[in-house]
Formats: C-alpha cells, structure tokens, sequence
C-alpha cells in the first residue's frame, strides 16, 4: 500500500503548484511586459487569494501600447 502513495501524492500537489502560479504562467506564455512584477506579485501574495486574483486580472489584461515620443 505505501508504494501507491506517491501515485496519489505527486499529481495532487502537482495540481495545486500549477493552479498557484497560474498566473505567472499565463504571463510568461503571453511575454508580457511586466512578467517580473507579475510573478513577485503572485509568488507573494497570492496565497491572499485577492493577490491572486489580481496578478490573474493582470497577466491576461492587453498590455497598452507604448507612445514613442
């Protein structure tokens, strides 16, 4: 029974570090310009659940265009 263990373990948290970061991983995959603070923001707080939501809002929100003047 203890050799089944890991089975049972590993996708579970597996699951869970992939939910947390979410919203890092979405940046990342849509090169976003603020990845850093991003990930900080989300590494940081969002066990908050609200810091969370936030770097999710974040990382899928357009990037604005940047005025070259």
């Amino acid at each position: 029974m203890m050799h089944l263990l890991p089975a049972f373990f590993f996708p579970i948290f597996g699951f869970g570090f992939v939910m947390y970061f979410l919203p890092s991983i979405i940046a990342l995959a849509r090169s976003k310009r603020d990845i850093a603070a991003i990930v900080l923001l989300n590494f940081f707080l969002g066990w908050t659940m609200i810091g969370w939501v936030v770097a999710l809002v974040w990382a899928v929100k357009a990037d604005v265009p940047m005025v070259v003047r």
